[in-house]
Order: C-alpha cells, then structure tokens, then sequence
C-alpha cells in the first residue's frame, strides 16, 4: 500500500465550465447517434473525449478561434467531428451548443 503523507497539493481552483441545456441535449443526442452505429464502447469514448476538451476549453478558453460569424461572443474548437461553441462568462465557460458539421445552422437560431 502506498502511503501518501508528505505528497504535496495544488491549491490552484480548477477553470470551470457549465453545459446549457441546449449543449446538454446536443451531447445525449451525440452519444445515442454513437451507441446505435458504434456501439456502447465507443459512444462511451467519445462522450469521455467531450468532457476532456471541456476541461481543456476551461483551462485555455482563448485558446480556440472565435465564432463571431455563428453569434457575437462565441468561440469554437473540435472535438472528433463535432464542434463545441462557447462562450466566456464572469464564472468561467458556457457551452453553448455541440453540433456536426451539417448542424452548424442550427446555432444561429437558437
């Protein structure tokens, strides 16, 4: 058994993000796309992956490009063949929005 006295912490709060309720819908349709033509396993990573690029997102929001020509404010980045829009807020990142490429127009009006 290891013995974790003396290991050091961070004390540096973590970025935080928040998914709205659109994003919320647009990744439980992503992943049930992904369980009927992929499989559970593989629905299962790629969800995983999106949770990732949202702490990375978190950490270096401007880090990615903006998506001013989607809607003032908003940024984007990849993650597999979809596309995350964000936005920064005074508490962190908002996830606006999880959408494929022949989604993109639905953002614009929602």
């Amino acid at each position: 058994m290891k013995s974790w006295q003396g290991l050091k912490t961070s004390c540096v709060p973590m970025a935080s993000y928040k998914l709205t309720a659109n994003a919320e819908e647009d990744l439980w349709r992503i992943y049930q796309w992904g369980f009927r033509h992929h499989g559970e396993a593989a629905a299962d990573e790629y969800y995983s992956a999106f949770f990732d690029r949202f702490e990375q997102v978190a950490e270096q929001p401007l880090l990615y490009s903006t998506a001013e020509d989607i809607r003032k404010a908003y940024r984007s980045c990849v993650c597999g063949v979809d596309t995350i829009y964000y936005r920064l807020n005074e508490s962190g990142v908002e996830i606006m929005a999880i959408l494929g490429r022949q989604s993109r127009e639905k953002i614009i009006t929602r």
